[in-house]
This record gives C-alpha cells, structure tokens and sequence, in this order.
C-alpha cells in the first residue's frame, strides 16, 4: 500500500495522541511473558500510560517483580478503519518505556482519575478481575502508508487528540452507506490515474478527508485537504462542500 497526494494534515504528534485515543486493540509485550490484550489504555499528559490487564497474567507479576527500577516494555496500538476495507489497519503506534505496578492504596484513585477522561466500563473490573499497570514513556513511533516516524515525547504530550476522534467511525460509515454521491465528487479530486480503482473513506479530521483507493494494482491512501482546519460538526460540514465544489450541497448528518 502506498500513500499520494502530500497535503496539509495533522502534525505526527497529532496523528499518534488521535490514534491513542481511538486504537480499540491494544497489545502489551515484555521479555518473559506472553502479550497481554489491554483492556484500557489512556495516555496521561504526565508521560505514562496508565493500562488495565488481566490480574492473573505473568506481566503482573514481573512488574511487581521489577520493583522501582520498571520492567521493559512495548504497548502496541492498531488504528484500525470501521469500513470493510481490503486492508483496515491506518495506523500503528509503538509505546516504549518501562512498565510499573501500582500499590493497592493508589488503584482506586488512579481508576476514578483515569475514569473521568475516559470512562470505560473495563474499569469497573478493576480491583477484581483486571489490575492496573503504568508505563512510563521513553520513546512513540508510529506506522502508517507513509512510512515509520517517530515523535518526541514533548511532542507527544503536548499535542492534544484530532475533535472529532471519537465521532469519526460513525461519520465514515455514514458517508459509506449514505453519501455513496459525496464520495463520488470527491473522487473526481483524485489524480486521473486514480480514479480506476474504488474509492472509499478512510479518515476524516479537522484538517480534511482521506480516501483509500483500492485498485487491481494495490491500495493508495489520499489526503484531500480543506482550506483551513476546523473544530465541529457545523464546520466540518461546510468544509465537505467546499471540497466537492458545492458550497449549497446539503449536509452530512451522520446518524446516532
């Protein structure tokens, strides 16, 4: 898979905090043990990544095992599409650093801290079934069709997720089923060599649309940009019909 058309996009670190926010699959690996499915990662503004793992698996054990010095450790974050696509994986995203257990007295207060940003109900499980881990940042690296890059931490932690990462998946699946006309016009932004393949969405950020074009030849990620970023609903839709060249198109309105 290959990616076209450079344009104004979000910044690396933007790209890695959105996919964080969003990443449903989350893979934890360190040295002496299997990987652990994460049921709830939350990246904190501080640099560590507070995780919730199953209670009875061996990396629990090694991290209290490894005291204050940490355990070595690799969270993996897949970004994946909500459309049916040949290949759904967008992104991957790798967290390094080391991995640290937290004392019984300070679960209940990490658990309602991490809640009130991002209430999973996997949280409720805390204390139960499922054990709070925390793993402190040294390094982020992520993947996608434009190659691997990494991001500095300062970066990172500073950057704040894309406005409309947790209403994307329905926006997407809406311009899919629905809009079947939008993203028609919207291909005819593509270059000519292009639009032999099938178009379908891909992303949709405060900066633009992307599409992925699937073709007998291989699949190519475009970005189309808008003509300045914007930060809700009302925006984003003038921004569609702008793109397409029709600024009277009525709007998207993504069903709930």
């Amino acid at each position: 898979m290959t990616a076209a058309a450079t344009s104004i996009g979000p910044t690396t670190a933007e790209r890695v905090r959105t996919a964080c926010a969003r990443a449903q699959q989350a893979v934890l690996a360190v040295d002496g043990s299997d990987t652990v499915t994460v049921a709830v990662h939350h990246l904190r503004n501080c640099g560590d990544v507070v995780l919730a793992v199953p209670s009875d698996v061996a990396v629990t054990a090694l991290a209290w095992q490894a005291g204050r010095g940490g355990l070595p450790a690799v969270l993996e974050l897949t970004d994946s599409a909500p459309l049916a696509l040949r290949e759904r994986v967008r992104s991957l995203v790798w967290l390094r650093g080391s991995l640290h257990a937290v004392p019984g007295e300070a679960t209940r207060a990490l658990a309602a801290a991490v809640a009130a940003d991002n209430p999973d109900p996997a949280l409720l499980d805390v204390g139960h079934t499922t054990t709070l881990l925390r793993l402190v940042l040294d390094s982020a690296v992520v993947a996608d069709s434009h190659g691997a890059e990494p991001v500095p931490l300062d970066d990172l932690l500073s950057a704040v997720p894309d406005p409309f990462w947790a209403v994307e998946d329905c926006w997407l699946e809406h311009l899919e089923s629905g809009h079947g006309d939008l993203v028609h016009q919207l291909a005819q932004r593509l270059p000519a060599s292009m639009r032999g393949g099938r178009v379908r969405p891909l992303g949709l950020d405060r900066y633009g649309v992307r599409l992925r074009v699937e073709s007998p030849t291989g699949d190519n990620d475009v970005r189309l940009s808008f003509a300045e970023p914007v930060d809700d609903a009302a925006g984003l839709n003038r921004a569609l019909r702008i793109l397409v060249g029709c600024p009277f198109l009525n709007g998207l309105r993504a069903r709930h």
